[in-house]
């Protein structure tokens, strides 16, 4: 094995959170390095941005990248269900903050924040793997591997942004149930030929399914015709259809009247990919040599499109945590990291909740809501779910509890 090298902070993955986290501690004078296993431009779902990620993407410097890729532009999220349709414009909500924001396709984005982060002048080491992480001693010991052999790392802290590689909760058996039943997603992209007049490219646009409120369907526009098309459901009920991944795909759109109606020009040329059990958990997010990032500590469900926005503000508040680690200020990482996190994941979590228990739905579809109330509500589904002086983060259970039986009788 090579010399040791010695750093600040290793951070495990390249992908939205681990590149600005490198690029946030570069500004700080923290020396990092990112550990990437693949080689980029890779496949990655999860499409479609929320406004509050564009916050973050400022303060790392990048989002200027993103606004001049070509991505689609969005501004907000349309709901259908039978013959219900409403949209929530972002630009429209209770937080300040980005009302706007894109549509990506993950492989392209991901590596523009990448680029971008190597440009500030991060070491981003691709083709190389975490294979042991040792934090027996004061500092964190990682073996590495890439095409040469194994080498290995001393550092300060460990990062992990590995999203649903997960790699830490792996190696240091984290990991634990998540709380949410286990559902699967099938998805794809399409060159979509869509011509009606109404659809709005602007927005990404959920369906539910007309029989089972529990299934939807996401449908996210892309600047070049194409388009991501998904549906989630219990692996119980996509065993009820026939056929290899596309013709369930196919069958469950088709279930789906208007859906299918948008989508009967549709090509599918790719192959769908599937994603099961993806609603993760572990038993503890940070300690004082580690911290996870997005992913790698929870997914909760791709309904809201939070994955990205809980990433990027994970990273936010890991690296201003690891500012005062080494300037030698007092901190507490479940205070000043954990804490804070959690705020707009159990948030978000209540959503999802609510989402699949049918209360969020009668919310989302009631034909006369209050411009206030939908105004908070909205600024929680454009990402602002760490608002806490919006009462729907401040006590989102049980307004939202309220709101729904409102709503429903």
């Amino acid at each position: 094995m090579a010399d040791i090298q010695h750093v600040q902070v290793v951070i495990i993955g390249a992908g939205p959170s681990g590149a600005v986290a490198g690029a946030l501690l570069k500004q700080q004078g923290i020396k990092s390095v990112i550990i990437e296993k693949s080689t980029f431009p890779r496949f990655s779902i999860g499409e479609s941005l929320l406004p509050a990620c564009m916050e973050v993407l400022k303060l790392a410097k990048l989002d200027h990248l993103v606004e001049q890729a070509g991505f689609q532009f969005k501004n907000g999220a349309a709901f259908q269900y039978q013959q219900q349709y409403t949209q929530f414009d972002f630009t429209d909500k209770f937080s300040v903050g980005a009302g706007t924001t894109f549509q990506v396709q993950r492989a392209c984005f991901d590596q523009i924040l990448a680029d971008g982060a190597a440009a500030q002048g991060v070491d981003i080491r691709y083709q190389e793997t975490v294979l042991a992480v040792d934090l027996s001693e004061s500092v964190a010991q990682l073996t590495i591997a890439n095409a040469q052999g194994e080498y290995q790392i001393n550092a300060g802290f460990v990062l992990d942004a590995s999203g649903f590689g997960r790699v830490l909760p792996r190696l240091l058996d984290l990991e634990q149930p998540s709380c949410l039943p286990a559902r699967h997603a099938l998805f794809t992209h399409i060159v979509d030929g869509i011509d009606d007049a109404n659809y709005d490219r602007n927005k990404i646009l959920i369906s539910v399914h007309p029989e089972c409120p529990e299934v939807w369907y996401w449908l996210i526009p892309f600047s070049n015709g194409t388009s991501s098309v998904g549906v989630v459901a219990k692996p119980s009920f996509l065993a009820q259809c026939s056929g290899d991944k596309l013709a369930v795909l196919q069958q469950l759109i088709e279930q789906e009247p208007s859906l299918g109606r948008l989508l009967r020009n549709a090509q599918y040329q790719q192959e769908v990919g599937e994603i099961g059990g993806y609603s993760a958990n572990v038993s503890q997010l940070c300690s004082e040599q580690f911290a996870l990032l997005g992913n790698a500590g929870e997914f909760l469900d791709p309904v809201f499109s939070s994955g990205v926005t809980i990433a990027l503000r994970s990273a936010q508040l890991a690296c201003a945590a690891l500012v005062k680690k080494f300037a030698g200020e007092p901190m507490d990482w479940q205070q000043d990291y954990a804490e804070p996190l959690m705020l707009g994941v159990n948030t978000f979590r209540c959503y999802v909740e609510a989402w699949y228990s049918g209360e969020l739905q009668d919310v989302i579809f009631y034909p006369n809501p209050e411009p206030k109330i939908k105004q908070m509500v909205c600024s929680i589904l454009a990402g602002y779910a760490w608002d806490k002086q919006n009462p729907y983060v401040a006590k989102p259970r049980e307004r939202l509890a309220a709101l729904a039986n409102l709503c429903a009788s």
